[in-house]
């Protein structure tokens, strides 16, 4: 299996993030018939039509200034915003004011991250390839970069059937693993300097992984990145108790995403944001707003998952009552 690899990309910088790059088609399920539909394309989110009403009052307003100064208007415009308040706006200040106050959900924008790896053991094995992206609130792509590592050992028989990439296709086209441990970190650093989230579907084995890599190759690895949204995570916590299996693929299922390629970086990734997206919309009364927090509570949940797991193993015998299952995140 063969794909065609993009030259090495020029790394995030945010303020190019707004420029909007090629945008992947998605049908969300707003567009199907299910009454239950979590996105729309279409119709914009509620802080972007309370936006746009802004947007309208500030241009009846300054339809009627004839001179640099503001002209008095007597007639109080109102407008309803998005928490069920209604601003009384008089000059064209008070509704920027108003405006630049509405808060901006971390669904906004969220980056998406994923490797594909010789193997499963983090400390030990290497990147393959790897994908970081920029997706808006309904899910397009606006910004990503794609690598293809040489991981300078043999790919297992096993990690090719997962992801495709063989040894000799990896050295041939490959580039040197630490450059591309070294633009992976230094892309996922930006985008949570500039309080970007970063969606990873169990974070702690990529977020784990590039860590390892970081300190193979001398380089500051990023050892507490936030703020990390987990759909694994959050999707075990909110429907505890839902039957089946909660690999990527299952749940993207679940929430009505679409995964056409699973195991390849890029469509993990999106898929993974896409499923974050749809987790917000779904338990927006049970999540909380604010992503630093969401992010701390994700640290507990992790950790009572994996205290629930070795419960579970050492009542299957699968490991010894002596031992525990890691639940340290989004690094272990």
């Amino acid at each position: 299996m063969t794909r065609s690899w993009p030259k090495p990309p020029p790394l995030f910088e945010l303020d190019e993030l707004d420029s909007p790059g090629e945008t992947v088609t998605w049908v969300p399920r707003s567009q199907a018939t299910e009454p239950d539909a979590l996105f729309s394309l279409e119709e914009p989110p509620v802080e972007q039509a309370a936006a746009a009403n802004v947007i309208a009052a500030v241009q009846t307003i300054a339809a009627v200034e004839t001179v640099e100064t503001v002209v008095e208007i007597e007639t109080v415009t109102t407008v309803e915003t998005t928490v069920d308040a209604v601003v009384e706006i008089e000059t064209v200040a008070e509704i920027e004011a108003a405006f630049d106050a509405m808060p901006e959900r971390w669904t906004s924008r969220i980056g998406v991250f994923d490797l594909e790896t010789t193997g499963i053991d983090v400390a030990e094995d290497r990147i393959v390839t790897a994908y970081v992206g920029l997706l808006d609130g309904a899910g397009n792509v606006i910004h990503e970069e794609h690598w293809l590592a040489d991981p300078g050992v043999d790919i297992p028989e096993g990690a090719t059937n997962v992801h495709g990439i063989t040894t000799e296709y990896a050295r041939a086209n490959g580039r040197p693993a630490a450059e591309v441990v070294a633009e992976v970190t230094h892309a996922l650093r930006t985008l949570l300097a500039g309080g970007i989230p970063v969606v990873a579907y169990n974070a702690a084995y990529d977020f784990s992984l590039l860590k390892y890599e970081g300190e193979r190759h001398g380089l500051a690895p990023l050892d507490s990145p936030a703020p990390v949204i987990d759909p694994l995570v959050i999707d075990k916590t909110l429907d505890k108790y839902r039957k089946g299996k909660r690999t990527l693929d299952v749940v993207a299922a679940h929430y009505a995403v679409p995964l056409d390629a699973a195991h390849e970086a890029s469509a993990d990734a999106i898929a993974a944001g896409r499923v974050a997206l749809a987790l917000a919309e779904r338990f927006a009364d049970r999540l909380p707003e604010d992503v630093l927090e969401l992010h701390t509570r994700q640290i507990g949940w992790a950790r009572e998952q994996a205290a629930s797991l070795t419960e579970y193993f050492i009542r299957i015998g699968r490991i010894e009552p002596s031992e525990v299952v890691d639940g340290a995140w989004p690094v272990r």
